[in-house]
């Protein structure tokens, strides 16, 4: 059987595949130190736990839901919207996903045709530009500089355009750099995506992770106008300690949110019934856990960022949000006599059991990407394994 061009053309997740490689040594006795997944080391908050054990017993779990979550649900995205952004929508504004990255892929699949055009920065997440391509879409990605924290400009941004452009994805803080865009950056890109008539895809998933005095601005607010060009994409995972929940959200027009329900109630059907329960619970209950995390994040990071900065070779900014580092590490490749960034990580892996995730799979490959989504003593092991093996391989 002859598989899709599609599918054929799919390059596959080089996050979930450098987890899966280092899950597999694991499996095989090793002391494999894994930094690749972006997921949080705590467990779901008791009080999360609690809310979806309450509507397994009471058989509220157990029935089919409506294919954009149940009205409670959405109900608690818009009093959530409402909290932290200051800004009112209607549950017909909001769909309830499994998992963010299945909001970003009904949105690409019900507003793209063939040959539309969407802007990405780069360093970008490793699943936009693959899921554009599988809705038929033309990924223009922007190199942004180092030197400039990683942020495109609107001048980067009227040079891509074409009459073809439709969207643009933002992702602040970001996954994978951590940097974060401030108020008037984001309202000079907001002002831009208005003027062209530009739909604004808003990827806040790490919004509630930020550090050391630095503040999150959602392009949302910034205007009623940039308001009504935004679709909001967001989820439990990441500051509620909930990826296994699989639980997102996107929020915005309602005719776009309406094609995308659409299309879930022909490929999901619903959300996990369990897991929306449990989200009210996250989104509507106490919010002390989600600092206890942030602060956790933020005093590891204060903590391993000057260790790994001092690594042979390692040139990174200090990340603002999110939970990881992305240092360049091309002197350190020359340093070691490597040319190709995968190569390194694969044998970082082979010879030192320590796990990265290559740069290349975010479009930068001369850098790496280091989750600290974990506990201290593994990321000082890490770092002295990484010290190490460039030692090691550095060549007299």
């Amino acid at each position: 059987m002859e598989i899709s061009n599609r599918a054929q053309k799919l390059e596959p997740s080089v996050t979930l595949a450098a987890s899966a490689k280092a899950n597999a040594l694991k499996a095989a006795g090793k002391d494999v130190l894994s930094l690749t997944v972006g997921e949080p080391d705590f467990t779901t908050p008791k009080n999360i736990q609690q809310a979806a054990i309450q509507a397994i017993e009471s058989g509220k779990a157990s029935y089919y839901t409506p294919s954009a979550g149940i009205k409670e649900i959405r109900e608690a995205v818009v009093n959530y919207i409402k909290s932290y952004y200051h800004l009112s929508y209607e549950a017909k504004n909001v769909i309830v996903t499994d998992g963010a990255k299945f909001a970003l892929y009904l949105l690409f699949q019900a507003v793209l045709n063939p040959n539309d055009e969407v802007i990405i920065p780069v360093p970008y997440w490793v699943s936009y530009g693959e899921q554009v391509k599988l809705a038929e879409g033309v990924p223009v990605f922007i190199s942004c500089a180092q030197e400039k924290e990683f942020k495109v400009t609107v001048e980067q941004l009227e040079k891509a355009r074409t009459d073809k452009t439709k969207l643009l994805i933002l992702n602040s803080p970001s996954n994978p750099t951590g940097m974060i865009y401030s108020e008037t950056e984001l309202r000079k890109i907001g002002e831009w995506a208005v003027l062209h008539d530009i739909l604004i895809v808003s990827d806040d998933i790490y919004g509630r992770l930020v550090y050391n005095g630095a503040t999150f601005t959602p392009i949302a607010t910034l205007s009623k106008a940039i308001q009504k060009q935004t679709i909001i994409i967001n989820g439990v995972s990441k500051s509620y300690a909930m990826t296994g929940w699989r639980i997102g959200y996107a929020v915005g027009d309602e005719t776009i949110i309406s094609a995308m329900n659409d299309i879930a109630s022909q490929s999901t059907s619903n959300p996990t019934a369990v897991s929306q329960y449990a989200a009210i619970e996250a989104l509507s209950g106490e919010q002390e856990t989600v600092e206890i995390m942030r602060q956790a994040f933020e005093a590891r990071l204060n903590e391993i960022y000057p260790l790994f900065a001092a690594l042979p070779g390692f040139k990174l900014e200090k990340p603002h949000g999110a939970f990881y580092l992305f240092p360049n590490i091309k002197e350190t490749l020359t340093m070691c006599g490597y040319t190709d960034v995968t190569n390194w990580v694969d044998d970082l892996l082979a010879e030192a059991q320590v796990a990265l995730v290559t740069g290349a799979g975010f479009g930068a490959p001369e850098h790496v990407r280091i989750s600290y989504a974990t506990d201290l003593d593994t990321l000082k092991e890490a770092v002295k394994r990484i010290k190490a093996f460039i030692e090691k391989k550095s060549i007299k």
